[in-house]
């Protein structure tokens, strides 16, 4: 490794919480129990999560990571928990793989209830519903309490209902100690408002008057984000078909996945809501990077073309300001960086998931990172992190 880059701290600002088989169980009111989401094993001797009895919700943490950290390929997830490697669902081991590739801290988000807590709303019972969210912000502030101030996880909330929406982050910010929140961008796609209007004003204040980030994963938007909880029979007719485990379906989600951040952005700059809460703070996850310069020229096109008023800044003012993205697959992310600049560009590696940057972590930051300036790789690698998140590295 170049010698700007050999011990220098990383910020790895998305990863995913496989969580554990009891997190939702030992939490849950008697009332509840027999309803909140659990682990069952199938005949076929597969793990899966079942939730009010009847709804399976998908793999296991869509973890690849095996006990003995090699990395299994073309699948979405192991078969169980037996096979699944600690650091996915327990803070210790989580710590120790990061040491082991030279992580100092990680943010981290939710996997069965949805990216965004978007799956969840096949749950008709808004006590259950409430309940599933509720219990795991619960779980992951245990989870960041365990993690030596190197685990900040990312908290889900109930946006079917706005005032407990706000409720909940005041709870999670004030009491629990979490960083930020990660939540859907296409609420419509259930019947409520576009985040850009008014009803969502109560929630964007409380936010900004915390200083938490709101963070947009991609697969935690709309009824597309869905799909992959949803089984085989939830394939779109844009999807290459088959079976759910093969290589074609994963790669043909994975892509898709990264077109409604790209429509999030677009609604972020033109919609008005930047002008209203100017220091609030958004965050494209794992979308990549490479395509922000295209965007942004196409945005910056559009706004001179189309003859649009009634905004206090351009598309790229908007984004400096208060965008942010990261990149983790990309071999050469340093045009992005060079045509948008450095401070609002991260470094993720999506562990445990089926495409995650694992295990030549170390290797693809020397080869992306390694020829740029160290006050560059400084930023992308934990300083724009820890002014986004508000947080510090640990000592």
């Amino acid at each position: 490794m170049s010698a700007s880059l050999s011990g220098m701290p990383i910020i790895d600002v998305d990863t995913h919480y496989s969580e554990p088989p009891d997190l939702w169980t030992k939490r849950a009111p008697r009332k509840l129990l027999e309803r909140a989401p659990r682990v069952v094993r199938t005949e076929a001797g597969v793990d899966q999560w079942l939730v009010d009895g009847k709804h399976v919700f998908g793999p296991l943490g869509f973890c690849v990571i095996r006990k003995d950290a090699s990395k299994k390929y073309g699948t979405l997830c192991l078969d169980t928990f037996d096979e699944l490697h600690l650091g996915a669902s327990q803070a210790r081991a989580r710590l120790a793989i990061m040491d082991d590739h030279g992580l100092s801290v990680q943010i981290v988000y939710p996997n069965i209830l949805g990216f965004a807590g978007n799956a969840i709303m096949r749950l008709d019972d808004l006590e259950l519903r409430n309940f599933c969210v509720s219990a795991y912000n619960d779980g992951i502030a245990e989870l960041q309490r365990e993690g030596e101030g190197r685990l900040f996880p990312q908290f889900l909330l109930p946006f079917w209902d706005i005032e407990l929406s706000v409720r909940e982050l005041v709870r999670c910010s004030e009491k629990l100690g979490l960083t930020g929140f990660v939540i859907s961008d296409a609420p419509e796609t259930w019947g409520l408002p576009t985040l850009s209007e008014r009803y969502w004003d109560p929630l964007w204040a409380a936010a900004q008057e915390r200083r938490l980030p709101v963070n947009f994963h991609i697969g935690g938007g709309g009824a597309g984000g869905v799909a992959i909880w949803g089984g085989a029979s939830a394939a779109s007719s844009a999807s290459p078909g088959g079976n759910l485990n093969s290589g074609a379906l994963i790669a043909t989600a994975s892509v898709q996945a990264f077109m409604s951040n790209m429509r999030c952005v677009t609604n972020l700059i033109f919609s008005g809501l930047l002008d209203r809460f100017p220091s609030l703070d958004f965050v494209s996850v794992e979308s990549g990077v490479g395509w922000l310069p295209f965007h942004l020229d196409l945005c910056e096109y559009q706004f001179d073309e189309s003859g649009v008023t009634g905004l206090a800044l351009r598309p790229k003012e908007y984004f400096r300001r208060q965008i942010y993205a990261s990149y983790w697959f990309e071999h050469d992310p340093r045009y992005a960086i060079e045509q948008l600049g450095p401070d609002n560009i991260m470094f993720e590696t999506d562990f445990p998931h089926p495409t995650c940057l694992y295990p030549g972590i170390q290797e693809h930051v020397r080869n992306t990172l390694g020829a740029l300036d160290a006050s560059v790789q400084r930023k992308v690698l934990f300083e724009t992190a820890q002014k986004v998140y508000h947080i510090a590295l640990p000592a």
